[in-house]
């Protein structure tokens, strides 16, 4: 290190911290980087753990943010495989797991979610995983042989993206969901029963309203045990949901209420500590509250945000949230944050998967849902955006453009 050089050190080499040690030499940061990840890997991004990778489509190739010549041509020092065990905010001291001391002059913390597990008789039984990492992909890719017994706990997102995958791999699937309707906390009535349909089409059996008590089985898990008696399985992936991981930020001192807070730029509630990704519940501009997001562009932009102020940049973090789930021939986008709307505008037919809905408050679009609609979904996230006035009858009507309400 040359005397006098800046350290800058990102906890979590994920899909955020991956993109933010890309941004702080983009932002021509010539201190020293150094990337620090619980994870053997190098970043990835995760949607591709659920869907491409998890089906095996022929000629994917799963490849991760940056191959390692990138990370030495930029001298970014990689500690992968270890996690940070201790955070010193008052002496800028990171203690690895290792028995390794870093000083920083600045620190990200892109620390990511931990998966959320079940606490049932059996539940340490083999074959019964979760999925947040690659390593979780491959281990529930190698067991979907044709005709294998699968069982989802869990109706959202995780839950029937790998029901969709499992499904295309041969192999006999049901999901378990304690609420009346799959996705119950992300889409509407109506859209949930479109996803319930898309979903028994292809083959998967939905149990709502769905009780487990215990995982049966010797060695390995043989059932899964319910309010309707035990049901056979060969492997569980149990999709719950993740909390945002804290320990770290918590154990120093900084401020957590549903993640790491921070505000607008990405600052945490200690000097120089900025925090990024899904760990976060940060200050949105456009929302004027404070939110926690899980999902693939708030991991890359608001990281992106976080190093552009580490190196001094008045950058506030000021995104619509968008989120998609690809589900067999279904892609499913969802766009804004809306706590309370007037009314829901339909464009399309739902029952057919080809729609897109809009949420009105104050006679502009707060928030929209859509299936196979993707550049209808462009043009609703400028709308949200812009806050421009609209009216239910233009948004209905499949004659006119949507663009052409952007003014």
């Amino acid at each position: 290190m040359t005397p006098g050089q800046e350290t800058f050190i990102v906890v979590g080499a994920g899909h955020a911290g991956g993109r933010a040690v890309e941004a702080l030499r983009a932002q021509a940061f010539t201190g020293r980087i150094v990337l620090v990840g619980a994870e053997p890997h190098l970043p990835y991004e995760r949607p591709p753990l659920s869907k491409e990778l998890m089906q095996e489509k022929p000629g994917f190739d799963f490849s991760f943010i940056r191959e390692r010549a990138f990370y030495a041509d930029n001298e970014v020092e990689l500690c992968l495989g270890v996690a940070a065990a201790e955070l010193d905010v008052a002496a800028r001291r990171l203690a690895l797991a290792d028995g390794r001391e870093l000083a920083w002059d600045k620190l990200l913390l892109t620390t990511g979610g931990r998966v959320r597990r079940l606490d049932l008789p059996g539940a340490g039984l083999a074959n019964i995983h979760t999925l947040r990492t690659l390593d979780d992909a491959r281990a529930i890719s190698a067991a979907l042989i044709p005709g294998a017994r699968l069982v989802i706990i869990g109706g959202g997102f995780i839950g029937l993206e790998v029901a969709a995958s499992a499904r295309q791999r041969g192999a006999h699937v049901w999901v378990l969901e304690a609420a009346g309707r799959l996705m119950g906390r992300a889409v509407s009535p109506d859209v949930a029963a479109a996803l319930m349909d898309l979903h028994r089409t292809n083959g998967v059996e939905v149990r709502l309203g769905a009780a487990i008590s215990a995982f049966e089985g010797g060695g390995k898990v043989a059932a899964v045990v319910t309010g309707d008696g035990p049901l056979a399985a060969d492997l569980v992936v149990v999709g719950i949901g993740i909390s945002p991981d804290v320990e770290l930020a918590s154990a120093a001192g900084l401020e957590a209420d549903n993640g790491i807070v921070v505000d607008e730029h990405c600052r945490t509630s200690a000097p120089n500590v900025f925090a990024a990704g899904d760990a976060t519940n940060h200050f949105s501009p456009i929302y004027g509250r404070h939110m926690r997001l899980e999902s693939w562009l708030n991991a890359q932009n608001q990281a992106i945000a976080a190093a552009r102020n580490m190196c001094g940049v008045d950058a506030p973090y000021a995104e619509v949230p968008w989120f998609w789930s690809d589900q067999f021939d279904a892609n499913l986008q969802m766009a804004g944050a809306p706590q309370e709307w007037d009314e829901i505008v339909t464009r399309g037919d739902i029952g057919a998967r080809d729609f897109i809905s809009f949420q009105i408050a104050g006679g502009r679009v707060v928030g929209a849902t859509c299936v196979n609609r993707a550049r209808d979904m462009a043009v609703a996230r400028r709308l949200i955006s812009r806050q421009a006035p609209v009216t239910p009858s233009a948004l209905a009507d499949a004659d006119t453009p949507l663009r052409s309400l952007l003014g």
